[in-house]
């Protein structure tokens, strides 16, 4: 596949997910109660599930015939729109004597994929169907191995923690992490390149007798860039990073980039240091 076809009208596309209706009822067994067929597909990978659910109301896997993967794949093509893209995802529900029911997964949510396509995959699918950059959501970004957008040329820094009180301690006012998280948030705080490094480190706010325990070094992921502190912290004493870091990395689903331009580098220092980039003329 060099270049998308032409798109579908609505009445070609209803057309085609009847005929993918019709091809399935086809190849079960009379009294299926319902098909659901749930399709997700990044470039050349493809991925298509049938349940069908028998006359004794039991859902149970079935694979579906090649002519309906065929006719899905057209279907997603037929509905690319330019600078768009199409969608990687959705969910088509057949019942008897009902109309079909068709859910598309949101461009702004990755599909669940079993098996994660590799980055070739969502290039491809860029390639295949062009999208314009402000189209491109962050987790395809991600996945295709793109230059993160930073919104505004800016990167954005965390609060290490909510304040202190009057004695001087620092304040903790956010909700705990869910212990199955920690270790996948420490994970990606830790994997991030390092834009400044340090040989010393710093006292531990937490515990005052710790003069030399907080690491000063700094990494950035592209969009957040964040003092060692905040993964000691969460290890040491169980303090949460900055809510809007913790919803990034989850967004990120847990997976640091193993890389960073030397742009977004530079706008990561800056975030630090409160210094002017450098620019190139």
């Amino acid at each position: 596949m060099s270049q998308p076809p032409g798109p579908l009208r609505p009445d070609q596309q209803q057309e085609i997910v009847r005929q993918i209706g019709a091809v399935l009822t086809a190849q079960v067994p009379p009294g299926w109660q319902q098909l659901r067929v749930e399709h997700r597909a990044a470039g050349r990978h493809v991925e298509t599930e049938l349940l069908v659910t028998g006359p004794d109301g039991l859902p149970r896997p079935a694979q579906p015939h090649p002519e309906a993967v065929r006719l899905l794949g057209v279907l997603r093509s037929g509905m690319y729109q330019p600078g768009l893209g199409t969608w990687l995802g959705a969910i088509f529900v057949f019942a008897p004597a009902q109309p079909p029911d068709v859910d598309f997964v949101r461009p702004d949510l990755e599909p669940p994929f079993r098996q994660q396509p590799p980055p070739i995959g969502f290039q491809d699918e860029l390639r295949f169907f062009p999208r314009a950059d402000e189209h491109i959501p962050g987790w395809l970004r991600e996945r295709a191995g793109l230059t993160p957008p930073v919104a505004g040329g800016e990167v954005r820094t965390p609060r290490i923690y909510d304040g202190v009180d009057a004695s001087g301690k620092p304040l903790v006012r956010r909700r705990p992490l869910v212990p199955a998280e920690i270790e996948r948030v420490l994970a990606y705080l830790d994997a991030a390149p390092v834009i400044l490094a340090s040989r010393s480190n710093g006292p531990d706010a937490f515990a005052p007798d710790r003069t030399d325990a907080v690491p000063m070094n700094f990494r950035t992921d592209g969009a957040w860039a964040w003092p060692g502190a905040v993964a000691y912290y969460l290890r040491e004493h169980g303090v949460p990073p900055d809510p809007d870091l913790v919803a990034h990395i989850r967004a990120r689903r847990f997976t640091a980039p193993s890389d960073v331009p030397e742009p977004a580098k530079d706008l990561a220092l800056a975030a630090i240091t409160g210094e002017q980039p450098q620019t190139t003329v």
